[in-house]
């Protein structure tokens, strides 16, 4: 039951944190949302196979949130709250395939007796469940990664998610430092409370200080309010910084400050207010280099690097590119509802483990997309690939690799042209049918 965990959705905080004890104290894993679109946004990272949702909530409502997970997540269990005027919008729930509705308020025995017959109903079906998983490709909290380092990256997220020191992600573009971000944020104590992230580098300098400790009337010319800045929105939760050394220098001393004492000043305010915020930052420039050049601050650095997280391009875990295509193409084929699943020949794997990623994880994952796009017959095929992947030479001394894709392409081919008749393509081929399924079962190619 390892796997087994509980998705709450209201936009009560109250009841949020009522349920999440409870259900806590009874030993399950629960995870809370506050609205209808976070829930999908957790339900898009994470396996729920059961989630208690609000009928009436601001923004999207429970009814459209049930319709999207039974059309994108059809195994997950889906019960509804509801007040005691609400029966039948309840009713109209279950027609929708809901597996059952609570009335508020809400009777903590009877969401415990839910959740136990659903829990045990999954429990014996849990083999096939994991089926959906992303299989041996290591995924970790929705992360794909089974080559060492990357393991190496899980272990250690698993060691401090809990404990709540700052981090530092060093990574290049597109190797999903904010992705690793979310990951220690929902693996923390921190989970329930909000994950805040800000680029830098978008935010104009002179409005750098506003925007991280927020302002009061009057504090600048066109200013009509006070305004919270991104360290309150984030009290109690995680603050992520991403493109940290992109803040100019005077602002670094302010922001360690911030990160020392605990405590803010509002632009234009003189008292200070506490707050409880765990920081993640990020830089796509190796810190070591910024330091020397003067765009990060070494106080700085130091108090940032206490757990310090280095992301490996992808040309550097090639290993990842078949989990990683997979598991877009699953993402894919749920968004897209496509009929059956979309297959990628052998010689298209081969040529996206040449490739050299230079965009990274981030490259791969519009690379897929495209090819999602343009493929037939759902599979995709070499021709599929962007010209630039196809044309990546070959190792020389991947002679046999060489001979395999060739047989492979003829194959194909021969398909094509015998508009998928086996027999004749059999012929085309001089070989006989035996054949032609033996190789095609060798190369991947669908029966």
């Amino acid at each position: 039951m390892d796997h087994f965990q509980i998705l709450f959705v209201d936009d009560e905080p109250d009841i949020r944190e009522i349920a999440h004890k409870y259900m806590t104290f009874h030993g399950y894993k629960i995870r809370v949302a506050e609205s209808g679109d976070v829930a999908l946004e957790r339900l898009r990272m994470e396996r729920f196979p059961v989630v208690f949702t609000d009928l009436f909530m601001p923004g999207m409502d429970g009814l459209t949130l049930l319709k999207i997970i039974k059309d994108e997540w059809p195994a997950t269990d889906v019960v509804v709250l509801t007040g005691y005027g609400s029966i039948k919008s309840a009713i109209e729930a279950t027609k929708l395939g809901c597996y059952d509705y609570l009335q508020k308020p809400m009777k903590l025995e009877r969401l415990k007796l839910l959740v136990d017959q659903i829990a045990e109903r999954w429990k014996k079906t849990e083999p096939d469940n994991l089926l959906e998983v992303d299989g041996d490709y290591g995924s970790f909290d929705g992360v794909v990664g089974k080559s060492p380092r990357m393991q190496e990256i899980f272990a250690l997220i698993s060691k401090i998610s809990s404990n709540g020191p700052t981090v530092l992600i060093h990574g290049e573009s597109g190797t999903g430092k904010e992705l690793i971000a979310r990951v220690i944020w929902r693996k923390s104590s921190r989970q329930d409370k909000p994950f805040v992230p800000v680029n830098c580098g978008a935010i104009p300098e002179g409005l750098a200080e506003s925007e991280l400790f927020g302002h009061v009337n009057g504090a600048f010319t066109g200013t009509v309010r006070d305004t919270k800045g991104l360290f309150e929105a984030a009290d109690g939760g995680t603050l992520f910084l991403d493109e940290i050394t992109e803040i100019s220098s005077c602002m670094q001393v302010k922001l360690l400050r911030a990160l020392q004492e605990k405590c803010i000043r509002r632009v234009g305010e003189s008292k200070e207010l506490s707050v409880d915020v765990r920081v993640i930052a990020a830089t796509n420039r190796d810190p070591l280099v910024s330091l020397q050049e003067g765009r990060l601050r070494e106080d700085l650095y130091y108090r940032l690097n206490v757990v310090p997280i280095m992301l490996p391009p992808l040309r550097e875990r090639k290993e990842d590119v078949e989990g990683l295509a997979r598991h877009f193409l699953k993402r894919l084929e749920r968004m897209n509802k496509k009929n059956g699943p979309i297959s990628i020949t052998t010689q298209a794997l081969d040529a996206l483990r040449r490739y050299h990623w230079p965009g990274n994880v981030r490259e791969l994952e519009n690379v897929i997309e495209r090819a999602f796009l343009l493929c037939s017959d759902h599979l995709i095929r070499l021709c599929d690939l962007p010209s630039n992947i196809v044309a990546m030479p070959q190792n020389s001394s991947s002679q046999n690799l060489k001979l395999r894709t060739h047989e492979a392409n003829l194959i194909e081919k021969a398909l094509s042209e015998a508009g998928s008749n086996k027999s004749t393509a059999a012929d085309l081929l001089g070989i006989n049918l035996s054949t032609l399924y033996r190789k095609m079962k060798k190369y991947d190619i669908p029966l």
